[in-house]
């Protein structure tokens, strides 16, 4: 006999991995002395807002209705994260006469530009979005949350779309 998890109990697991994400991010850059870039700080950001959609998923009771919504918002965070790992990964590939030229910190980019002119240098990448700095099983970080954005969006909009199935 098997027990199925609630829809409710499932999101509290994506919230807790998007939670040892975050968690490693900052044993990284904290124990391991891995400075984050400003993509980096951008993955970080999709992977709380993604936490954010799994612990509203996981403290709302929701019909089919509203477990749509929170599969739908779950697919958009994952998506929009997966996009910027997805960017990362791409600029760490570029060959090296390709990279472009390393730009100002995210904090001067934050008060010298308004956010949508800061979104838009920081997407188009620089020299030190391209540095591999840690690797495992011969992916970078950024690959990795590539991964797990990816895992975990697919996982949160299949869930909740099967519990807004079931009767």
């Amino acid at each position: 006999m098997t027990v199925a998890a609630s829809p409710r109990t499932a999101n509290a697991a994506g919230l807790l991995a998007c939670a040892s994400l975050l968690l490693y991010a900052l044993y990284a850059q904290h124990g391991l002395g891995l400075e984050p870039c400003p993509l980096c700080i951008f993955q970080r950001v999709a992977v709380f807002a993604l936490g954010g959609a799994f612990a509203l998923a996981a403290l709302h009771a929701a019909g089919p209705v509203g477990r749509r919504i929170h599969a739908l918002l779950i697919g958009v965070t994952g998506l929009a994260g997966a996009a910027v790992a997805g960017r990362h990964v791409w600029l760490q590939n570029l060959p090296p006469e390709q990279v472009p030229a390393c730009g100002p910190g995210l904090d001067f980019m934050l008060e010298a530009f308004p956010f949508f002119e800061t979104l838009k240098i920081v997407l188009s990448g620089s020299g030190e979005c391209a540095n591999v700095d840690w690797q495992f099983l011969g992916l970078s970080m950024p690959a990795w949350v590539l991964i797990a954005l990816v895992v975990l969006g697919v996982y949160g909009v299949w869930l909740n779309l099967a519990a807004a199935r079931r009767p």
